[in-house]
C-alpha cells in the first residue's frame, strides 16, 4: 500500500476574493442600472460599474478554483470547466516559471502536466508568487509523490521549465519576427519615394517673375511675415511660432531653439514650397524643416530586418534543440545577436548612402558583397558557438585547456565554478570559484590571487555520479553553456556547475579514482 496521500488544493485567501465578488455584484447592479435610465456611454457610474463586475468576475473564476489528487488521478475545476485526469494518461508533473525573466514582474510558479498525447495543461492552482510564502513545494512534492505511486512518471527528477529551457514556446518569438519584417518591408516599400520627394526638394529653384499661382507648387517662393507671439515648450512637445493676421498661416511648429531665438514682432522671411512653410529666416537665425531623406527610410527598414533578426535567431535555436528534454537549457542567443551587430556597422551606412543606386553604382555593389561574406563568416562563428555540446564533448572555445594542460601542484589555479546547494564548504552560496593547486581544493568568493576566505572541499566525502547539461531546475545564475556534475556528499547530493572543459579539470582534482566513468 502506498503512503502517499490525497492532495486538495484551494485558493489561499477565499475571503478577500469572496469580498470582490461581492463588488462584482454591486457593480454588476450598478451598470444595469444606469444603462436603463439612459445614461450616455461616458457616463462615470456606469464605467465604474463594468470595471467593478469585470473584477469581480475574474475573482469569482480564482475563488472557484479547486484541484484534487487521488488514487485514481487528478480533478480540477474553475468557473464554467471541469475535468478528471487519471494517472495513466499523465506522463509527468513539471514546474512552470513565469516572468521569470522580468525582475520588474513577480515570479509565478505553477504546475504543467505533460499528457502521454504530447498535450500540455497548465493547473490553476497551486501558485507561488516571488517574495511571498506559499506551501508551492509541499503541494508540488504531495503530488509527484501520488504519481509515482499510481502512475508512471517520464522523467526520475523534477522537471522545471522556464525562458532558458528547451520546452518554453516559440510563437512569442516567431510573432514579433513577423511582426518586424512587415515594419521592415513597409517601410523598405516608401524610400522611392521618400527619394524622389527628397529630390525634388534639392533641386527646387526658386519661381520666376510672373509664373501663375496654381504653377508655383514646384518652385520656391518667399513672403514676408511678422512674428506675433512664440510658445516655448520642452523638446518631447511641439513648440509654435504664431503670426500676425498678415502672415500666410496663423502658426507653425518649430523647434524648441527656434521658438527661443525668434521674439515677438521680429520681421521674418517665410520660403514655401508645395503649399508648406520650409524656412523661416530673421535676421540673426533660420530655421528650415526636417525633410525626410531616401536614405534615412532606408536605414530605418534595415534596422527593422536586423531586429527580426535576434527573434529569428531564438526560434532557430529552439528548433536547433527540439530534441533535447523539454527542461534542458539551450544556447543563449546572444552570438547572433552580435553577429546582427556586425551586420548593422557596414549595412546601415550603405543603405544611408546608396537607398536607390545599390545596384547602379560599383563601389555600392563591392561593399555589399565584401559585407555580406564579413556576414557570413560572423553567422558561422555564431551557429557554432551556440551548438549544443553533450557533456561527453570537451572543446577549447571558452578558453581552457580542457584539463590537458594541467597546472603544477605548486600553482594555484581559479576555475570559475559554483556548488548550487548551500553545504558547509559553500555557505550561503558564497562560491564563484574554486582554486586547484598549492594546497586542496578551496572554495573562494573570488578569482584570487591567495586564499582569503576559502572553504576547503572535503574531497574524501565527495563521490561523482555523472555529468549533464543544465536544467531549468538548476536556476538561472549559471551560464546556459555550463554543464552540472551531480556529485554525493555523504549521502547528500549536491550540484557542481562550471564551463565543460573547467569542470572536467575539478572533477579530476576531487575524485580522481572515484568515478572514472562518470568525467566527460
Amino acid at each position: 500500500m502506498s503512503n502517499a496521500r490525497d492532495v486538495t488544493c484551494r485558493p489561499p485567501q477565499r475571503r478577500p476574493l469572496w469580498f470582490f465578488v461581492g463588488l462584482g455584484a454591486v457593480g454588476v447592479g450598478l451598470a444595469v442600472e444606469r444603462a436603463t435610465y439612459g445614461s450616455t456611454i461616458l457616463d462615470l457610474w456606469l464605467g465604474i460599474g463594468v470595471l467593478l463586475a469585470l473584477s469581480g468576475v475574474g475573482a469569482l473564476c480564482a475563488v472557484t478554483a479547486e484541484v484534487t489528487a487521488d488514487a485514481h488521478g487528478l480533478h480540477f475545476r474553475k468557473l464554467l470547466r471541469r475535468r478528471s485526469v487519471p494517472w495513466a494518461d499523465v506522463a509527468d508533473l513539471r514546474v512552470r516559471r513565469l516572468h521569470a525573466n522580468n525582475p520588474r514582474v513577480h515570479e509565478i510558479r505553477r504546475i504543467s502536466l505533460l499528457l502521454r498525447n504530447g498535450r500540455t495543461t497548465l493547473l490553476p492552482l497551486p501558485q507561488a508568487f516571488s517574495g511571498y510564502p506559499s506551501d508551492f513545494d509541499a503541494t508540488w512534492e504531495a503530488l509527484r509523490a501520488l504519481h509515482r505511486a499510481y502512475g508512471t512518471p517520464a522523467s526520475d527528477h523534477a522537471p522545471v521549465l522556464s525562458f532558458r529551457t528547451a520546452g518554453r514556446s516559440w510563437a512569442g518569438s516567431l510573432i514579433v519576427c513577423a511582426l518586424l519584417l512587415a515594419s521592415a518591408g513597409g517601410t523598405a516599400c516608401l524610400v522611392p519615394a521618400v527619394a524622389s520627394y527628397e529630390q525634388a526638394w534639392k533641386s527646387a529653384a526658386p519661381c520666376p517673375a510672373g509664373t501663375p499661382t496654381r504653377e508655383r507648387g514646384a518652385c520656391l517662393t518667399t513672403q514676408q511675415a511678422v512674428i506675433a507671439r512664440t510658445e516655448v515648450h520642452s523638446p518631447k512637445r511641439t513648440s509654435w511660432l504664431y503670426f500676425t493676421e498678415r502672415g500666410p498661416l496663423e502658426r507653425l511648429a518649430v523647434s524648441q531653439d527656434a521658438a527661443q531665438t525668434f521674439q515677438a514682432g521680429a520681421r521674418v522671411e517665410l520660403t514655401l514650397w508645395r503649399g508648406e512653410v520650409r524656412e523661416v529666416a530673421g535676421e540673426h537665425y533660420a530655421w528650415r524643416d526636417h525633410v525626410p531623406t531616401g536614405g534615412s527610410m532606408a536605414v530605418i527598414a534595415a534596422g527593422f530586418a536586423l531586429a527580426a533578426g535576434y527573434p529569428a535567431a531564438q526560434v532557430l535555436l529552439r528548433l536547433r534543440g527540439r530534441r533535447l528534454p523539454d527542461d534542458e537549457v539551450v544556447p543563449s542567443a546572444l552570438p547572433f545577436a552580435g553577429a546582427l551587430a556586425g551586420t548593422a556597422l557596414w549595412l546601415l551606412p550603405l543603405c544611408y548612402l546608396h537607398p536607390t543606386t545599390l545596384l547602379g553604382s560599383p563601389v555600392a555593389l563591392a561593399w555589399a558583397v565584401a559585407g555580406s561574406l564579413c556576414t557570413l563568416g560572423l553567422f558561422a562563428l555564431a551557429w557554432r558557438a551556440t551548438r549544443v555540446r553533450t557533456p561527453g564533448e570537451v572543446g577549447t572555445d571558452d578558453g581552457s585547456d580542457g584539463g590537458d594542460g594541467e597546472a603544477s601542484a605548486d600553482e594555484e589555479v581559479f576555475v570559475a565554478a559554483c556548488f548550487l546547494e548551500h553545504t558547509d564548504y559553500n555557505p550561503y552560496h558564497f562560491g564563484t570559484h574554486i582554486v586547484l593547486g598549492g594546497g586542496p581544493p578551496a572554495v573562494t568568493p573570488h578569482a584570487g590571487p591567495g586564499r582569503f576566505a576559502a572553504k576547503r572541499i572535503p574531497v574524501q566525502r565527495l563521490t561523482v555520479k555523472h555529468v549533464r547539461r543544465a536544467r531549468g531546475g538548476d536556476g538561472d545564475g549559471i551560464p546556459r553553456s555550463w554543464h552540472v556534475a551531480e556529485l554525493d556528499d555523504a549521502g547528500r547530493p549536491v550540484r557542481l556547475a562550471a564551463a565543460p572543459a573547467d569542470l572536467t579539470r575539478v572533477i579530476r582534482a576531487l575524485a580522481p579514482a572515484k568515478a572514472p566513468s562518470a568525467l566527460p
